[in-house]
C-alpha cells in the first residue's frame, strides 16, 4: 500500500532538502558524500542502481559510493549482479592471488558491465585495508547465458560424495552446453529450439539432483564439509532458476507467458544476497551493485500487468530496514538501449538513445523543476514530508510506472547520461 502524506509538494521539498554533490570522478573527495552516512542509517544491505546499464556516469558514481562506504562505514563486501558461481574466483583475485592481468582472463566470457574498475579498486584497498572487501556474486550462473558454470563444479562436488549421481549430472552438462551463450540473449533462443524431450529431460534431472542434495544432506556434509555442500546446493539452486528462467523466458517472447515468470532470478539474486550475508563475519555490511529494476522494493508492472517480483522487493520483506535501494537515473543525456540481435557477440546491440526531456510525474521531472543537477534525496524522509510523491522513473529510454518512494529508499541523480565509449559489443 503506498505511504500517503500531507508535507510540502515533492518538488519543493526537494529544492530544500536533497543533498547536492560535487563530484563525479570515483578518486575525487569524499566529503559531499557524507549526508549519505545518515541517508542509509545502520542498513546492512545498500543497493546502488542504474536506470540502464553501461552508462560512464552511473559506473563512475557507483564507484564513487562504494568507496566512501567501504572507506569511511566500514562495508566489507562488493555484491554484483554476477553469476553467483563465477564470483569464487574473482572474490581470490581481489583478495591477491593471482597476476594482474588474471582478471581480463576471468571476465572475458562475460557481458562487459562495469565491472573490472571496481575490482581493480578493491584489489588495490585491500592491499591495506583491514578488514579487506570481499566480492560476492549473486546472479543465476552467466546471468542467464548458460547453466555451466554452476553444473561443471557440481558435477565435480558430486564427484567426491555421491559418485552414482555423476552420469546424471553428466547427461545435464551435455544438454546445458547445446545452448549455452555468453548472455541469456543468446541462450534463451536457443533454448527455446532445443526438442521438447531434451528441455523436459534437463529440467527433470535438476529437479532430482536438487531433491537429493537437500534429503541427504547430512550425509553429503559429513563426506565434504560443511562450507562444500552449501556452495554446491546453492550453485545446483541457481542451475534450476536458471534452467527456469529459460522456459520463462520462452514464454514472454512468445507471448503465452506466466504472470511474474522471470521472477526467478531475482528470488535468486535476493537469496544470494542473504546466503553471502549469513555466512560473512559479525557487522558484515555488503554494497549491492545491480539495475534499478532489481534493486526496487514495489512490483513492476507494465501496461497495469504485473511483470516482476524484484530481488529489492524480496530482500526487503526478509530485512526491512536493513535494506537500503539507492535508484541511479538521469535526468537528461542518453541511454543504451539493448536490441536482440543474435549474431551479435552477445545476442544484441547497443544503441545509443537520446532521452526526451522528462515526462511529467517522473523523479526525474521533479529533480529538473528543482533546478537541481548531480545530487542525492532522502525518500524515506519524503514520505513523511513531501506531498505530490512522483509516479514513474526511468527504465531506459521509456519509463516504469511505480511509486517511486515505496520503490526506493534514495534516489542519485545526474545531470546528464552517457553511453560508455569503450564497449566491445
Amino acid at each position: 500500500m503506498s505511504r500517503s502524506s500531507l508535507g510540502a509538494p515533492f518538488t519543493d521539498w526537494l529544492r530544500e532538502r536533497a543533498v547536492p554533490l560535487a563530484h563525479v570522478a570515483p578518486e575525487a573527495p569524499l566529503d559531499d558524500l557524507e549526508p549519505l552516512r545518515g541517508i542509509i542509517g545502520d542498513a546492512r544491505v545498500v543497493a546502488i542502481g542504474e536506470h540502464s546499464h553501461f552508462i560512464e556516469e552511473f559506473s563512475l558514481l557507483r564507484r564513487r559510493v562504494l568507496r566512501f562506504l567501504a572507506e569511511r562505514c566500514g562495508f566489507t563486501v562488493l555484491a554484483f549482479e554476477y553469476g553467483f558461481s563465477e564470483g569464487f574466483p574473482l572474490d581470490a583475485w581481489a583478495g591477491g592471488e593471482g597476476a594482474e592481468e588474471d582478471l581480463a582472463v576471468h571476465l572475458a566470457t562475460a557481458v562487459p558491465v562495469g565491472l573490472t574498475e571496481p575490482l581493480q579498486w578493491v584489489r588495490r584497498h585491500n592491499r591495506t585495508a583491514s578488514p579487506p572487501v570481499r566480492f560476492a556474486g549473486i546472479d543465476i550462473p552467466a546471468a542467464g547465458g548458460s547453466l555451466l558454470p554452476a553444473l561443471t563444479p557440481v558435477v565435480d562436488y558430486l564427484r567426491r560424495v555421491d559418485p552414482e549421481t555423476v552420469p546424471a549430472a553428466e547427461t545435464a552438462i551435455r544438454i546445458a552446453a547445446t545452448f549455452a551463450g555468453g548472455s541469456a540473449a543468446v541462450a534463451a533462443p536457443a533454448w527455446a529450439r532445443l526438442p521438447a524431450a531434451e528441455q523436459d529431460a534437463l529440467t527433470a534431472i535438476l529437479a532430482r539432483l536438487l531433491v537429493r542434495f537437500r534429503s541427504l544432506e547430512p550425509l553429503y556434509a559429513d563426506r565434504g564439509g560443511r562450507h562444500d555442500y552449501d556452495v554446491a546446493l546453492h550453485r545446483l539452486e541457481g542451475a534450476c532458476h536458471g534452467d527456469h528462467t529459460f522456459r520463462a523466458m520462452a514464454g514472454l517472447f512468445a507471448g503465452d507467458g506466466l504472470t511474474a515468470d522471470t521472477s526467478a532470478r531475482d528470488a535468486y539474486m535476493a537469496r544470494s544476497v542473504r546466503w553471502h550475508l549469513e555466512r560473512s563475519g559479525p557487522g558484515t555490511r555488503i554494497v549491492l551493485a545491480a539495475h534499478n529494476a532489481h534493486i526496487q522494493t514495489a512490483p513492476i508492472s507494465f501496461d497495469g500487468r504485473l511483470t516482476g517480483l524484484p530481488m529489492g522487493q524480496q530482500l526487503h520483506r526478509a530485512l526491512g530496514d536493513d535494506y537500503f535501494a539507492l535508484g541511479l537515473t538521469s535526468i537528461a543525456g542518453h541511454t543504451a538501449e539493448m536490441h536482440r540481435d543474435e549474431k551479435a557477440p552477445f545476442g544484441f546491440t547497443l544503441g545509443d538513445t537520446p532521452l526526451e526531456q522528462p515526462e511529467p510525474g517522473s523523479v526525474e521531472a521533479a529533480f529538473a523543476d528543482a533546478g537541481l543537477g548531480l545530487g542525492i534525496a532522502d525518500l524515506r524522509r519524503a514520505r513523511t514530508e513531501a506531498s505530490g510523491h512522483p509516479d514513474r522513473i526511468r527504465l531506459q529510454s521509456t519509463y516504469v510506472h511505480t511509486p517511486v518512494l515505496d520503490a526506493f529508499d534514495g534516489v542519485l541523480t545526474t545531470p546528464a547520461s552517457t553511453v560508455t565509449a569503450d564497449l566491445r559489443i
